[in-house]
């Protein structure tokens, strides 16, 4: 029984869930897929790779609440459904979090393209990373249980369900940023444009942390994730 039990949610997933799967399969590690109600054949092939497969309704931070729950790991780690983690991951996570003080970690931001531009904005966001421990979900977020628990999981909202749960955790430690780095799809970049989806993006984190409900941006950016 592995101590780390990765959590992916995901919804509609069919042509990115089965290669993640066979990845995490080869780290070793507890495999949860939280399903979110997928109309595809996510479920079906995750039912194939994956160790344990949950169903509930719909939204990011529910659905990780809900994978967390099914989890027997005593470490959480959380992956969405096109990023992979790196192959030394299972040890990276034991010994960041084994450092004195942490609460919890993440790892650096690559973006799985050769253009300059989105090359540029995983530069800028590992900058972000770093200065401001500030991490998002795609970094792929890692905790003890126990740290996960007594935040409480993650709030049920529609979007920023990353950043809110970082900003708790750091009452609680450290935060970590690895120095190996997980690899994510560019997919958002080019079907929405890059530099539409980086604005877009600044401008939404700066209205949370200004106090604007994650309700409302949701109405307002309602095709991001």
């Amino acid at each position: 029984m592995t101590d780390i039990s990765v959590v992916v949610p995901v919804l509609n997933e069919e042509k990115a869930i089965l290669p993640l799967l066979v990845h995490l399969k080869g780290l070793g590690m507890e495999i949860v897929v939280s399903d979110g109600g997928s109309r595809d054949r996510t479920r079906a092939l995750a039912e194939s790779m994956a160790d344990r497969v949950v169903v509930g309704s719909p939204g990011r931070s529910r659905q990780m609440n809900l994978g967390a729950k099914a989890a027997s790991g005593g470490i959480l780690f959380f992956v969405h459904a096109d990023s992979f983690p790196p192959p030394s991951a299972p040890d990276v996570i034991r010994r960041t979090l084994a450092g004195p003080g942490v609460a919890a970690g993440a790892f650096r931001l690559r973006i799985e393209t050769r253009r300059l531009g989105l090359r540029l904005i995983h530069r800028l966001a590992n900058f972000r990373a770093k200065a401001f421990k500030l991490p998002y979900g795609d970094q792929g977020l890692f905790l003890t249980r126990r740290v996960f628990d007594a935040v409480g999981g993650f709030t049920d909202l529609p979007l920023m369900e990353d950043v809110d749960l970082v900003r708790r955790v750091k009452a609680l430690g450290r935060v970590i940023i690895a120095r190996e780095s997980m690899t994510t799809s560019a997919r958002r970049w080019e079907r929405d444009g890059i530099l539409a989806t980086t604005l877009r993006n600044q401008r939404r984190l700066l209205r949370f942390f200004l106090g604007s409900p994650a309700r409302r941006l949701a109405r307002d950016y309602p095709d991001v994730r």
